[in-house]
């Protein structure tokens, strides 16, 4: 499907073991690693997550960009093609202490069908369990990652929890992490101006100058 200049393709999941798959299951990859930060929607499925592993099959391309659906692109981001392999920004929205660990809301990669087979083969190894499924892979796969600015990956937590953080002037790409701006849920009153402006995106009203948007109290 074609719509807007993008393509939509359908892909498979990952051809991974029985075992692989019930331990990845949604119920029982929450139950061993509860999400206590936010909350996942319900359509929320660990599996379909490790599919973007697929994008190492695009051997027609000799670099890729890839952007979470939950993700809003506010400025260019075309200089990304530029980044080696692997490149993320840090999983940060509670502390600084969290810039260890990446977000892969948003990263670079170099597809090669032999790196995808060596990826397979570690990810579904005996007694593998990745309790951020693919967020925990790519940490362990490339733990060499190169950061990428926070601005290319701001998660929306960062408004509420260091909104010293936040600059609509810098703000490449925004991460609607966890509750969806589509949905009705507890923290949408603290949220409501990043809600809005994906509101306004998705054409329910005009796209504001961010630079008239207000910053986190």
């Amino acid at each position: 499907m074609w719509a807007r200049g993008a393509r939509l393709v359908a892909t498979d999941l990952l051809p991974t073991s029985d075992a692989f798959n019930v331990a990845h299951a949604r119920e029982a990859l929450h139950g061993a690693a509860p999400f206590t930060k936010g909350e996942k929607p319900g359509f929320h499925t660990p599996l379909d997550n490790f599919a973007k592993l697929r994008l190492w099959q695009l051997d027609d391309y000799d670099h890729v960009v890839f952007l979470d659906a939950d993700t809003l692109v506010l400025r260019p981001i075309d200089k990304l093609f530029d980044y080696p392999e692997f490149c993320a920004a840090p999983n940060v929205y509670e502390g600084l202490g969290d810039f260890h660990r990446l977000n892969s809301g948003v990263f670079t990669a170099q597809p090669a069908p032999a790196t995808f087979d060596a990826m397979l083969a570690r990810l579904d190894a005996p007694g593998a369990f990745w309790r951020r499924t693919d967020q925990t892979f790519l940490q362990d796969f490339f733990p060499d990652w190169h950061g990428l600015p926070v601005t290319c990956n701001t998660l929306q937590y960062v408004w509420f929890n260091l909104p010293e953080l936040w600059s609509w002037e810098q703000i490449r790409v925004l991460h609607f992490q966890y509750e969806k701006p589509w949905q009705d849920h507890a923290k949408a009153d603290r949220l409501w101006p990043l809600i809005d402006l994906w509101r306004a995106y998705a054409g329910e009203g005009p796209v504001p100058d961010l630079s008239s948007l207000p910053d986190p109290s």
